[in-house]
């Protein structure tokens, strides 16, 4: 049975127990009148792990979070300051495993506190603006307290029913929104290198930033896109509003955009809110390898912190500094390249620190993300190097040549030592 709770008088001691393992809805789905709770009293209660994926709100800093072991996939959003302070415990995870990683145990998951749309008429709550593992945390939790706040939407897709939910706090307020980035000039120089593997027909993966955005922008001279992602910003709604996202060609899920989270502005929650071209769906389906060999035409936009000369892409770390995660790269990466029809895309500028910096280099100053045997093609301001079914020599030479002028002397002698050795 349902309790229903003033947020003014949430008592988190009668629900979370001391050592107790919480699930944070993540992104703008975060909910953040309970994350405020939390920090308040974590420190009474004692001994909390929570874990969240992503976070936006900036509510998660080091000076707030006593009393709690904060843990993630990766160091993304506001996450980061958690990160340069030591005090973000990284799970190497993609983003399709998370749910089930919840259901086996392996994430432990006490407690899941998770942001929801009101209940429709069947007494459905919406996952509203995240999916991915929403349905998994409130399944295995003990306790299952949720932020209901009226100013969600309510998506199609995963639901949680009502008598799923033991604690219903009822708020009202403008959920966490992630305003596009701007896009630069070279933004916009990579955003023309890419557009060229783009055609009608295609169906689009991506994630939000500048460059995702830069790129979209490119796009509005096709007809008949889909989208099958993981996440999705306000760019989505301007290629609807522009004809150009029909689904209308996809191999599966004909008609409807296919998604996990939507992180962006009020803007794109007032399109999503009932709207039956959206289909927000767990990562076991959005990331699943049997559903993604299914996509035809699929053409997958991913980044990097880093790539190297034969290809093996470094997402998540700048020696000790993490700025990124796994996330999803490596199924859309594989997906993408692996699709009739489609292309897997991986773009980033070619220098970091204001120019001081390439991000072509000889040798990843952090991990390999995606080993160089998925990787299709690697975009810089500079061009595109296509790298699939081709020898590491060749790589090399192609990655010189889309690196920044100022590194290629230097590059190219690194390169010379790949193509005398053959590896």
């Amino acid at each position: 049975m349902t309790v229903t709770v003033d947020s003014a008088s949430l008592d988190l001691a009668q629900y979370v127990r001391r050592g107790d393992h919480i699930v944070l809805g993540q992104a703008c789905g975060e909910p953040t009148v309970l994350v405020e709770a939390l920090l308040d009293q974590a420190a009474s209660i004692g001994d909390l792990t929570v874990f969240i994926a992503t976070s936006f709100s900036g509510l998660l800093q080091p000076d707030r979070c006593k009393g709690l072991t904060l843990t993630s996939m990766g160091a993304i959003g506001s996450l980061r300051s958690m990160a340069k302070a030591n005090r973000l415990s990284v799970i190497p995870v993609h983003v399709g495993q998370v749910g089930p990683l919840i259901e086996a145990g392996v994430i432990p998951c006490d407690v899941a506190m998770l942001q929801l749309s009101p209940a429709d008429e069947n007494g459905q709550h919406s996952c509203s603006l995240i999916a991915d593992h929403a349905r998994a945390a409130a399944e295995k939790a003990r306790t299952v307290i949720a932020e209901v706040n009226e100013q969600t939407p309510f998506t199609m897709g995963e639901t949680i029913p009502a008598g799923m939910i033991d604690i219903a706090v009822p708020t009202s307020h403008v959920p966490v929104e992630v305003p596009p980035a701007p896009i630069s000039e070279t933004d916009k120089l990579i955003a023309g290198n890419a557009a060229q593997y783009f055609h009608d027909g295609s169906v689009i993966q991506t994630g939000v930033g500048s460059i995702p955005d830069a790129i979209l922008r490119q796009l509005t001279g096709l007809r008949d896109l889909g989208v099958h992602s993981g996440m999705l910003g306000d760019g989505l709604v301007d290629l609807i509003e522009a004809g150009v996202v029909t689904n209308a060609r996809k191999s599966i899920d004909k008609a409807v955009s296919i998604n996990g989270a939507l992180i962006g502005t009020n803007r794109l929650y007032r399109w999503a809110h009932r709207n039956s071209a959206l289909r927000m769906c767990a990562g076991t389906y959005t990331h699943a390898d049997a559903v993604l060999a299914r996509v035809e035409g699929l053409v997958s936009i991913n980044s990097a912190v880093e790539v190297d000369l034969t290809g093996q892409i470094n997402a998540e770390q700048n020696g000790s500094t993490y700025l990124g995660g796994t996330g999803g790269q490596v199924d859309f990466v594989r997906a993408g390249a692996r699709s009739p029809g489609g292309r897997s895309l991986v773009a980033m500028p070619a220098t970091a620190r204001g120019g001081s910096v390439s991000r072509i280099t000889a040798a990843l100053s952090g991990p390999v993300t995606t080993a160089r045997s998925d990787v299709d093609v690697i975009v810089t301001e500079f061009g595109a190097a296509e790298l699939k079914g081709v020898s590491l020599a060749e790589r090399a030479r192609r990655l010189v040549a889309i690196a920044h002028p100022n590194f290629r002397e230097e590059l190219d002698r690194e390169a010379q030592a790949i193509r005398h050795r053959g590896f």
